[in-house]
């Protein structure tokens, strides 16, 4: 059994791991446990492996709106209310209140693998996970893969910096892997606001338990957590997911391209194009894992990214899904997201530069103040 660390770091990350602890309390439930409310303290999260979760943030109403996550699980950085998307002030705070942190994790035991899931954009994850990654590589030798969400692009200036510049510090730092997903998806998801963000987080959330179901379950052609690890380690040190489950009868070929089409992944990306390696995993029903429409779609995957490692889970009765690790060579989204950076840095610039004149300018008028005009 493999033992998990799950981290959700400032608002973003803490909603994405409320619905996965959500999605584990309700699998095969008929009752009302998992609704919330008092789950929080006495139900359970039915986890294949052993799972163990930590919601971080400074801003105490976050963690409050937390209904799935237990509350021994959550960490408040006391005498904050939240870091004002400022990454400069979260990482002094995050410096401050560290060992706090790392200590209520080493209390957890050992793991095999961690997963920290943030925004790039906001204040305390962009800030926190960083730093954070880098203390408990310095302590333990488990891998440590981030779940990156990237902003809106048209979100504002702020949000664009600090997105652009969390990703250097990760990529420049001991992470092992960059998961990038993008709430530009929540413009093809419609409905509110709210609806929309919850579909985003129940969409990374269906993702990764998953794929640690997998990386636990008995298999045939196996992949395991050494396999996702060598596929993490190729590209650039970016990597994303596609996941496509069939609602009726329908060819692995078909699920397997689905998972793998914009609409089945998590950051726009032409796989075919930009991905280096791959981990693709099926499941269902026997009758749907034909070898041979099995081997074609995976042919094709192997001829564009090099290596593909493949696994197949049978599951009597059970409607094909596939799930797709893809690292990630090159990736013009990101590069775009970039170039907007850029701008943003500039339009902050000239707003500081603007407001330094002003203040010439007052310090102008000010050097009349209790003086009179002589005629």
């Amino acid at each position: 059994m493999l033992n998990v660390l799950i981290i959700g770091n400032g608002q973003c990350g803490n909603r994405i791991l409320d619905s996965i602890n959500k999605q584990a309390m309700n699998r095969g439930s008929t009752t009302k446990e998992a609704s919330g409310g008092l789950s929080k303290y006495i139900s359970k999260h039915k986890y294949h492996s052993n799972v163990q979760t930590v919601a971080i943030n400074t801003a105490i109403n976050d963690l409050k709106e937390m209904k799935y996550t237990k509350a021994k699980d959550r960490i408040h950085i006391k005498n904050l209310h939240g870091v004002g998307a400022n990454r400069t002030i979260g990482k002094e705070v995050f410096e401050q209140q560290k060992a706090t942190i790392l200590r209520n994790i080493e209390e957890r035991g050992n793991f095999d693998v961690a997963f920290v899931i943030t925004s790039a954009s906001g204040g305390t994850g962009s800030s926190f996970t960083p730093p954070l990654v880098e203390e408990l590589k310095k302590a333990h030798d488990f891998p440590i893969y981030t779940v990156v969400v990237l902003p809106f692009r048209e979100e504002g200036t702020l949000y664009l910096q600090n997105a652009a510049f969390m990703l250097k510090e990760l990529r420049d730092g001991p992470c092992d892997g960059i998961i990038l997903a993008d709430n530009q998806y929540l413009k093809s998801i419609g409905g509110n606001v709210q609806d929309a963000y919850d579909g985003i987080n129940a969409m990374i959330a269906r993702r990764l338990i998953f794929l640690l179901d997998s990386l636990d379950s008995e298999m045939m052609m196996v992949t395991d957590l050494g396999d996702f690890k060598t596929v993490m380690k190729g590209g650039a040190g970016l990597a994303t997911i596609g996941y496509f489950k069939a609602e009726s009868d329908m060819p692995i070929r078909t699920v397997i391209q689905n998972a793998l089409s914009p609409r089945g992944l998590l950051f726009s990306t032409d796989v075919y194009k930009e991905a280096g390696r791959a981990m693709v995993i099926l499941k269902g029903d026997k009758k749907y894992l034909g070898m041979d429409d099995v081997s074609a779609e995976i042919e094709r995957l192997t001829g564009a990214v090099g290596h593909v490692f493949k696994g197949l889970i049978v599951e009597n009765g059970s409607l094909p899904e596939a799930l797709c690790v893809l690292t990630l060579n090159s990736a013009e989204e990101l590069e775009s997201l970039y170039e907007g950076a850029v701008q943003a840095i500039g339009i902050e610039k000239d707003k500081k530069d603007r407001v330094k004149k002003k203040k010439e300018m007052e310090s102008a008028f000010m050097t009349i103040d209790g003086m009179d005009p002589e005629y």
